[in-house]
């Protein structure tokens, strides 16, 4: 059954996940449509990080073996059960993503520039790397405009067979308008074909988007982070480390070879055979208690991506609906990014010079949005139901 017609058959009468479990993030009558941006923690979050305190305290020191040997096989047990990942230990952690980018930047030969293919819509961290250290001929970029969207993968696939790549970055969904990559293990096949490193940056579409990234786990790298939709807040991204990878980051620190830490420091450099060799030194590993306790009570709920992701697609479906009634200026189907049958992620974007006013307004109003430039947008969340969709479409008529 398609994703559309899944959506079809769900019930947003009522949210998916209720209110209930958002008490202190979305107080009675909130309307916060930026999912995508920073989404509201549930409160089991704010006892993890208490949990994660009391470890603190009472284990001193000793909190690194509880981390290492209990919260982080737990938190890279549930990622790998989100994307199918046959080895939860091919799992790196990092406080933030540019981390991993920073690392990957130092596993190729330093005598020559990395030569790099990406798009024209990687997030500003990474877009911002790139671009200095393109300024500086540390980096040689091929960027491959994300539009038209319905040829991107096959536009992109041949940039990478026409020229020799060291690596290779893209996003699963697209920040700044929604577009989402479909067929992504044939793409990463193809890609880690012409022998580069391929690295999929999930942000916007993990715990948002049900993926199967068992086929090509074995060749590419996966990225992303529990800042969004996993409901985690900051400190808790991760990367999926191929089987196999012998890479050896020149930014590298003891939590590269964390089990091996009382071994003999000097010779070669060791890296661990599993996912560490990408980790790095000291960080708060108060993420990954509030990861842990989100997919618990996810699991505890019943719900899964797949559910989260029909719900919205339903919710977008009814939101889309009632636009084509409106007649508003900015937010109509003609200024929507990512429309007809190309797919999307899990908010919606519209395109027009009034959006940054309309955004302003609408904070104004009370309703949680942003903007990127001249693009509105607008994410939809398990906590979300249709009667949410229509204050907010009722809020539009008022601002027209």
């Amino acid at each position: 059954m398609s994703g559309n017609s899944l959506a079809s058959l769900v019930d947003i009468s009522r949210p998916l996940v209720g209110r209930e479990h958002f008490t202190a993030s979305l107080p009675p009558g909130a309307l916060h449509f930026a999912a995508h941006s920073h989404h509201p923690r549930p409160d089991v979050t704010r006892h993890a990080m208490l949990e994660c305190w009391d470890d603190a305290a009472r284990l001193q020191s000793g909190k690194w073996a509880k981390v290492f040997d209990e919260v982080l096989p737990e938190a890279q047990g549930h990622i790998a059960g989100v994307l199918n990942l046959p080895q939860p230990e091919m799992i790196a952690i990092a406080a933030n993503c540019h981390e991993f980018v920073a690392r990957l930047f130092t596993c190729f030969d330093p005598s020559r520039p990395i030569r790099l293919l990406t798009t024209d819509s990687e997030f500003a961290s990474f877009g911002r790397q790139m671009r200095r250290a393109t300024e500086r001929g540390t980096v040689t970029a091929t960027v491959v405009p994300a539009r038209p969207f319905g040829s991107f993968a096959e536009r992109f696939l041949a940039a990478a067979q026409a020229g020799e790549q060291d690596l290779i970055f893209f996003s699963q969904v697209h920040f700044n308008t929604g577009f989402r990559v479909t067929g992504l293990n044939d793409l990463c096949a193809g890609l880690a074909a012409t022998g580069a490193e391929v690295v999929v940056d999930g942000y916007h579409a993990f715990m948002a988007v049900p993926e199967d990234f068992g086929p090509a786990a074995a060749g590419s790298f996966y990225m992303a982070g529990g800042f969004k939709y996993a409901m985690s807040g900051e400190g808790a991204c991760f990367l999926a480390v191929p089987e196999g990878c012998d890479l050896k980051p020149e930014n590298t620190s003891w939590f590269a070879d964390f089990r091996n830490r009382s071994g003999v420091s000097e010779g070669a450099v060791v890296y661990g055979d599993d996912g560490a060799r990408f980790m790095g030194s000291i960080f708060d590993p108060v993420g990954l208690y509030r990861l842990n306790a989100v997919m618990r009570l996810l699991g505890s709920l019943g719900v899964g991506v797949a559910d989260i992701h029909a719900h919205v697609h339903a919710l977008q479906g009814l939101f889309l609906r009632a636009v084509d009634d409106l007649n508003h200026p900015v937010i109509s189907r003609e200024n929507l990014v990512v429309g007809g049958d190309v797919a999307r992620g899990n908010f919606l974007a519209f395109d027009h010079a009034a959006a940054p006013d309309l955004c302003e307004a609408l904070v104004k109003s009370g309703v949680r949005v942003d903007a990127r430039g001249s693009v509105i947008r607008f994410g939809f969340g398990m906590y979300h139901s249709g009667g949410d969709v229509a204050r907010l479409i009722d809020l539009l008529h008022d601002l027209d």
